[in-house]
């Protein structure tokens, strides 16, 4: 029997799992802790979360233009695009991985995007260390690479991306 996938709007009764979900990808993401989350999540333009059968297994966090938060990253696309949506971070759970809940966040994201009159869904993932799972989901989303960042402080590089949404 196929598992029921529900996408809703995060709320703070969420943040336990999430913040367990963050740190269990925390070597592909950045830390976060409680009030990091509260502050993140009130930035955010979109932060929903999967259910697969009544628990949460995934979450997606992302920012519009003009945003106060200081991530380098979110910053490359800040001074460089207009009109997007950056994924800060995704997060599938192990155990919902293969049953297309990140695309379903993802065209969840780029629905709530295009109501917003954005054109684009940006993000970037780890080339170095490389997280090759990140690179073979985006690349058959549809995004395109746009760009490097190297970030020796967090001893990595990472692959700015974007996708063009259309009519």
């Amino acid at each position: 029997m196929a598992e029921t996938i529900q996408i809703r709007d995060a709320v703070p009764a969420d943040f336990k799992t999430v913040l367990r979900l963050n740190q269990a990808f925390v070597h592909f993401l950045s830390p976060l802790d409680l009030n990091l989350l509260a502050a993140l999540g009130g930035e955010a333009a979109y932060f929903r979360v999967a259910e697969m059968d009544g628990d949460v297994v995934a979450f997606l966090i992302a920012l519009t233009p003009g945003a106060s938060y200081a991530s380098q990253n979110y910053l490359w696309f800040d001074t460089r695009f207009d009109g997007f949506a950056y994924i800060d971070r995704i997060v599938v759970a192990e155990r919902a991985q293969g049953n297309a809940v990140g695309a379903r966040l993802y065209d969840d994201l780029a629905a709530f995007a295009k109501g917003q009159g954005l054109k684009q869904l940006t993000c970037e993932y780890n080339i170095e260390p490389m997280n090759e799972g990140s690179a073979i989901f985006h690349d058959r989303y549809g995004f395109k690479e746009v760009g490097q960042q190297d970030l020796p402080e967090l001893q990595k590089c990472v692959s700015m991306q974007v996708y063009a949404l259309t009519e």
